[in-house]
């Protein structure tokens, strides 16, 4: 399955993002955390020498005195041990006695914790960042202790340019991961969808792959409850098939035997009275077949049975076929019946002819002697569209959706026979094969387009 980066929009664009802004975070705040940890691990050996080194310096002034202490000062200032040591001794009154600093800094106090500050050193040209620990000695002295920090925070310059450089590795790594991460979700979801597709195609045995065991996961708990769905559909639609075609051979049977009674009836009898009567519940008879026929014919296609008689058609040699067979009966009546265009998709071959056969009967019908209807067949992009015009009275636009529905009749005083089936029929067969049914405005008459998929994903039956 190949994938395309999603729509920021889509749900799948917003999990990808949010992957990605979810791995970006964590690794820029694990980069930070690090930093952090390492700049305090060096502040804190950096304080530790500087105390240490004053602690040593006040034990020396407790045992000796200035002159103890300044001795120890001047040993600790020689190389190699004077390479970042910083001491500044003063006496009370403020002079200098010994140390590697000229002056005291003026915004130190005389006793103060860690502050960091730029210093010269005696014999340095350029500035130096320094921790110092200021302290004031019994007597009055006053003692500066510190550590030159600028390797420190060199090593925090580097380390700084190291996560940046962290940073712009874990910007593609993070995209990486969320296409990984969306690609196995979405995956998943495909599946699904596929399954779900194939099952709306009429493929009832159609289920969603489970991996694994299922167990604690949220993508095979939603498989195994939709593969018992699925399980509990195929078993309706089959008794649904079992009953419809039972229904079919139970009813279609006495009403059969009861034509025929009524034709050997009219056989036997003279009467004119009585034949008339007979050939009135002849016809209701046959009327009856006709619409048990029609309605089991929707309900099957309304139930997706079919799909699997589809087979690429020419439908415009179709409309050419419908055009024959109803081009008599339309002179009779004062037609004229013509059929033009060309497209090709894969139909079910009997419903469709039934569905035009409908659309004819109904403009034979309802239309004007001496109209036109015209049948038509256009491919437009991945869609096959036919049509049906007339010049009769049409349909109002508030009245169209009442057309369509079953048994919807819109002649109130049932002048024209007739169950109401014939335009429910052609919406059954049309959404049968994905498509619709539109009505329109033929400007006088009645405008019906047939609209079918031209992609239609159901694996057609060899022709």
């Amino acid at each position: 399955m190949a994938f395309r980066l999603p729509v920021l929009r889509s749900s799948t664009g917003r999990f990808f993002t949010l992957v990605f802004v979810l791995q970006l975070i964590s690794a820029a705040a694990l980069l930070l955390f690090v930093r952090h940890i390492i700049a305090d691990e060096l502040q804190y050996q950096s304080q530790q020498l500087v105390s240490e080194l004053r602690d040593d310096l006040i034990a020396g002034y407790r045992q000796g005195g200035i002159g103890q202490l300044e001795q120890l000062i001047a040993a600790r200032l020689t190389p190699p041990r004077s390479r970042d040591a910083v001491v500044l001794l003063d006496s009370a009154t403020g002079d200098r006695l010994a140390g590697n600093i000229a002056d005291w800094p003026p915004t130190i106090p005389i006793n103060t914790g860690w502050r960091v500050l730029s210093l010269y050193r005696l014999g340095r040209q350029a500035p130096e960042q320094m921790g110092v620990i200021g302290t004031r000695l019994p007597g009055g002295a006053h003692l500066l202790v510190g550590h030159v920090i600028e390797g420190d925070l060199r090593v925090r310059r580097l380390i700084g340019e190291a996560m940046l450089a962290a940073l712009a590795l874990a910007i593609p790594l993070a995209l990486l991961g969320a296409i990984v991460a969306t690609r196995v979700v979405t995956g998943r979801v495909e599946r699904i969808a596929e399954t779900a597709r194939q099952v709306g195609l009429g493929d009832l045995s159609r289920r969603v792959p489970v991996e694994g065991d299922g167990s604690g996961d949220a993508f095979g708990d939603l498989a195994a409850a939709i593969n018992r769905m699925l399980g509990r559909i195929e078993a309706l639609v089959t008794e649904l098939r079992v009953v419809t075609d039972s229904l079919a051979h139970d009813l279609r049977s006495p009403l059969t035997r009861l034509r025929a009674t009524i034709e050997r009836a009219m056989r036997e009898t003279d009467d004119e009275a009585t034949l008339a009567a007979l050939d009135r519940v002849a016809n209701e008879a046959e009327t009856l077949l006709a619409m048990l026929s029609t309605a089991l014919q929707i309900s099957r296609a309304e139930a997706g049975i079919g799909r699997d008689r589809f087979v690429e058609t020419d439908l415009g040699a179709m409309i050419e076929d419908v055009a024959d067979l109803y081009g008599p009966i339309a002179e009779e009546h004062g037609f004229t019946l013509t059929a033009a265009g060309s497209a090709r998709a894969p139909v079910h071959r009997e419903l469709l002819m039934q569905a035009l056969a409908n659309l004819v009967d109904n403009a034979l019908k309802y239309g004007e002697a001496g109209g036109h209807i015209r049948l038509s067949a256009e491919q437009k992009g991945g869609e096959a569209v036919l049509r049906v015009d007339d010049d009769g009275p049409g349909i109002a636009a508030d009245r169209r959706a009442e057309a369509l529905r079953r048994f919807g009749r819109l002649d109130p005083a049932r002048r024209i026979g007739g169950a109401g089936l014939g335009l429910a029929l052609v919406t059954a067969v049309a959404r049968l094969h994905d498509g619709a049914i539109e009505l329109g405005d033929n400007r006088p008459g009645l405008s019906v387009r047939l609209v079918l998929p031209r992609g239609q994903a159901a694996t057609p039956s060899p022709a």
